[in-house]
């Protein structure tokens, strides 16, 4: 996963957008406009719609 990655937060399925990394840690911005830092096990990239 790389910065600008639209991502789903496995545990309740809460989508954000990856705007830093340190590491395992990824600084996300999600869909209500609230952000974390979250474990890249935590996360699951979304993938592109056809």
């Amino acid at each position: 996963m790389k910065i600008g990655d639209h991502v789903i937060f496995v545990q309740d399925g809460t989508k954000g957008i990856i705007m830093e990394i340190h590491e395992n840690l990824y600084h996300i911005v999600w869909e209500d406009h609230f952000s974390s830092w979250e474990y890249g096990e935590t996360l699951r990239k979304q993938e592109a719609y056809p």
